[in-house]
């Protein structure tokens, strides 16, 4: 490890620490590689009840990622590009979800759009429409939990990105809905990628509002978080696979945003990321 010459060597005092902090995190992963029954692997991926988890968490992480595209990024707009009274408040709330006890949010969830909730109530006598124990319900618990991702991503990547861009594009007479979709999304472009795979990898692992709000229905609700938890009741190396097969999906998803910022890096160093 090297440091800078003139701030001297680098402290062991920080390294220690470090160190251990890396091995706190590699060490769980690395004994779920040791202890994956790779001699049965493929046997065990062929059964339907995991497939059908598989597929369904798939699906819905998909979906619950759009929904975040849609709603998240004009919301992560109005946060970067404009000011409004309340507007501390309506980043803190846009942040619940973050420090929110993934239970609780499946609370919250049930009593939004449960059938006494306080819109669900509306939806089942209206409309006849029950959303909880649903794979939309599955959808609405990872898109709550995936939004923040998403969100602060965009807004990151908008309050970056030079608003003079924007600012000739008006003076041309473009409108600033127009301006939004030609100028200003194109260059939050990656930002908006890396907040999308983000959210992805978010609303694929997740458990606690899910099984709170939808259950564990097999091939309606059940993702692979409910079948990994499932799975460790009666088969612990079932259990193991599985989230060895989350893993690699995540580890995936982190390679493949390592390297659009690392090819982003080297384009501004060979001055080639021009907007």
């Amino acid at each position: 490890m090297s440091s800078r010459p003139a701030l001297g060597r680098t402290p062991i005092a920080l390294v220690a620490p470090s160190v251990v902090g890396l091995l706190l995190l590699l060490l769980p992963l690395v004994a779920l590689l040791v202890r994956a029954p790779w001699s049965t692997f493929v046997e065990r991926v062929r059964d339907p009840e995991i497939l059908d988890a598989l597929r369904l968490s798939l699906v819905t992480s998909t979906v619950s990622t759009f929904l975040c595209l849609v709603l998240g990024v004009p919301l992560a707009w109005l946060l970067a590009r404009t000011t409004f009274r309340g507007m501390g408040l309506v980043r803190a709330l846009v942040s619940v979800p973050l420090v929110l006890p993934p239970v609780v949010g499946g609370v919250a969830l049930l009593m939004a759009f449960g059938r006494r909730g306080v819109v669900g109530q509306w939806l089942d006598q209206s409309l006849g429409v029950t959303v909880p124990f649903t794979t939309t319900a599955v959808v609405l618990a990872q898109t709550f939990v995936a939004m923040p991702f998403l969100v602060m991503s965009v807004e990151g990547a908008l309050r970056t990105a030079d608003p003079r861009y924007d600012e000739v594009a008006a003076t041309l007479g473009a409108r600033r809905l127009v301006t939004f979709f030609r100028v200003t999304l194109p260059l939050a472009g990656p930002g908006i990628a890396a907040g999308a795979a983000l959210a992805w990898a978010r609303a694929l692992g997740e458990f606690g509002a899910t099984i709170t709000f939808a259950g564990s229905v097999p091939g309606v609700t059940r993702t692979m978080p409910l079948q990994i938890y499932n799975a460790m009741q009666a088969d612990t190396d079932t259990a193991i696979m599985l989230s060895v097969i989350l893993l690699a999906i995540s580890v995936a998803v982190l390679v493949a945003l390592r390297s659009s910022w690392t090819g982003r890096a080297w384009a501004r160093r060979d001055g080639l990321d021009t907007p």
